[in-house]
């Protein structure tokens, strides 16, 4: 009675190993870091790592470690300033070609980084670096998809030869047409480009009007969140940020947190840009229907463009910073295959005739009404760069005209991808990494007492029995932090309140198997059968307990954000690994202790 099997006590004994080593990153801490990642997405070579090393011990400062990790060069110091100092070092000689962040980076010796272990990430209020929370222009993202409907109807009616107008106002497209004979056909048309728009009859007759269902428009302004943060997620990973934390949150806006990041300098003009890119034919005529002249920049004259874009920003794969072999600064482009195609047909009967690029940015600004400051969105349109098309080709082209700075910056924006809608800075806040390792030293004191007090009191009030109970904790303990460590989940100070929660809660479990021992004993029951009956018989009670508090925390991380669902995170972990440790583990060591063979007591 009360033996297990000696592979239970072996499982149970690897499973315990186990949490050691993924939890052991963790001792080590961090150091002050620079980070640096290639400007067009590859991998660091070992080569460039030892480059950029030299560069730095040239100047005087030895790194404490260097390595490449996912592709990245990540170079150690022991202070902060031969950081600082190294980071303006490498910015200055290596710009062009990598993009440089200063972070924190784990302490880890060698031999843990190659067998591939990391610490558990620490979120912004611990580890400190910025928050940048973003509003985005829901508006504006249904008005560029009518935009999309607009040209497509033009198109196909030009193609069916209906004479026509077509006007985009307030989210309702108008189609006027020149014979009211044509209103069927036309209604026939724009019904098989999208069925499930709203097709109406102008007041005219001879006139259509087109809007989108509040379904669509829902699901459109849910596709332009999806899309911004995954442009967002992009632009952050080719500044080279490690750990970013990109979230919805609520109905229009996405919160980006990039913990350890220093220098937050040029972060808010990544992100918050909403630059692309169209490619247009100058009309030389002037006298094309929908030709408007559009300013240029800098020293590009303005022009008259065509109506008809034969490429944009969104099917434009990939964009790289380069030099012309006269010098200039030039961004490298490759084109999808749609666009490809069109650019393809555009150069192929266009020879010897100029097309544009036109650069196309959203920005808020300030402006005073009435003695208030209001915020003003504006669209900016210039020419950047105009050019006489001297051969035919398809979706791999340079575009030049721009400063060394603004082709760096343009090459980052169209490579992670255009946004889907403007979005628009509401917040952000910079924490200091002291403030972080405060809140660090604050959270793992109170998970020090909270963990003493436990202890003392199972060891007065269960003794032997209460050790034994003590020694699951904190092996519960071990598994929460080789959890959070093994799953990349970030720990923040509600996740420490979470751990907190979960010491106190861990010996419920034993509390309740150790009463019902006391309980078997006062009955008269034998020592062996008290202990087979406690755990067996307290074991519905523990599981309704712990189950009911796991499906609480479940709905917190369903429908929680941010802080919400940094505490139910680490409260569900901590539930089940209690429960595995409490029940499972101190049945382990109390079946070696005291398991087959005869005892006339048992201390608790």
């Amino acid at each position: 009675m009360n033996r297990y099997p000696s592979w239970l006590n072996v499982l149970v004994l690897v499973m315990l190993m186990t949490g050691v080593l993924f939890a052991l990153p963790n001792i080590y801490g961090s150091a002050p870091a620079v980070q640096l990642a290639d400007a067009r997405g590859n991998s660091i070579t070992e080569l460039q790592l030892s480059n950029f090393v030299r560069s730095l011990e040239s100047d005087g400062v030895t790194p404490e470690a260097a390595y490449i990790s996912d592709g990245r060069a990540v170079i150690r110091f022991d202070s902060v300033e031969d950081q600082q100092r190294s980071g303006e070092r490498l910015r200055t000689r290596y710009d062009q070609e990598t993009n440089v962040a200063l972070t924190l980076a784990p302490r880890l010796p060698e031999w843990v980084r190659n067998l591939g272990l990391n610490p558990m990430s620490l979120g912004l209020d611990l580890r400190g670096g910025v928050y940048v929370l973003l509003e985005v222009d829901m508006n504006t993202a249904v008005d560029n998809r009518m935009q999309g409907y607009e040209q497509e109807f033009d198109a196909r009616l030009r193609d069916a030869r209906i004479r026509h107008r077509v006007e985009q106002k307030n989210q309702i497209i108008t189609v006027r047409l020149a014979n009211v004979e044509d209103t069927a056909q036309a209604r026939a048309i724009i019904a098989d480009a999208d069925s499930d728009l709203l097709i109406g009859d102008g007041a005219d007759g001879k006139s259509l009007t087109v809007r989108m269902t509040d379904a669509q428009i829902q699901e459109r302004q849910d596709f332009a969140i999806e899309q911004n943060m995954t442009t967002l997620r992009n632009r952050v990973d080719q500044l080279g940020v490690a750990e970013p934390l990109v979230q919805r949150q609520g109905v229009d806006r996405i919160v980006v947190q990039l913990p350890g990041v220093q220098d937050p300098n040029e972060l808010e003009k990544i992100l918050t840009a909403t630059a692309t890119l169209e490619f247009r034919l100058v009309d030389q005529s002037g006298d094309q229907p929908g030709s408007r002249t559009y300013p240029g920049r800098g020293v590009e004259a303005p022009q008259v463009l065509k109506r008809a874009v034969i490429a944009s920003g969104d099917e434009i794969v990939d964009a790289g910073f380069t030099y012309t072999p006269e010098g200039q600064p030039a961004v490298s482009v490759t084109l999808d295959s749609a666009g490809g195609e069109r650019m393809l047909a555009t150069t192929r009967d266009n020879v010897g005739k100029p097309m544009s690029t036109l650069f196309i940015e959203w920005r808020e600004e300030d402006v005073m009404r009435g003695g208030r400051t209001e915020k003003r969105k504006v669209k900016t349109e210039e020419i950047i760069n105009t050019a006489t098309i001297r051969g035919v080709f398809k979706n791999r082209f340079q575009i030049t005209g721009m400063t060394p700075v603004e082709a760096q910056v343009l090459a980052i924006l169209l490579r992670a991808g255009a946004l889907a809608a403007p979005v628009y800075k509401v917040d952000e806040r910079t924490i200091g990494p002291s403030l972080g390792q405060d809140n660090i030293d604050r959270g793992f004191q109170a998970i020090q007492i909270g963990f003493l007090a436990v202890i003392v009191f199972m060891a007065v009030y269960y003794r032997w029995f209460g050790m034994i109970a003590n020694v699951a904790l904190f092996s519960n303990l071990i598994f929460i932090v080789a959890v959070l460590s093994l799953v990349g989940a970030s720990l923040t100070l509600p996740g420490i309140a979470g751990i907190v929660l979960t010491v106190g809660m861990a010996v419920d479990a034993n509390v309740l198997i150790f009463e019902r021992i006391r309980e078997e004993i006062v009955d008269g029951a034998p020592p062996q059968a008290a202990i087979h009956a406690g755990y067996e018989k307290a074991l519905s009670s523990i599981a309704d307990a712990n189950i009911t508090t796991l499906i609480a925390a479940i709905v917190l991380l369903a429908f929680g954000t941010g802080p919400i669902k940094g505490f139910a995170i680490t409260l569900m972990i901590g539930i089940l690994t209690s429960m595995f440790t409490a029940i499972v583990g101190t049945r382990s060591i109390v079946n070696l202790v005291f398991g087959g063979r005869k005892i006339a007591s048992i201390p608790v």
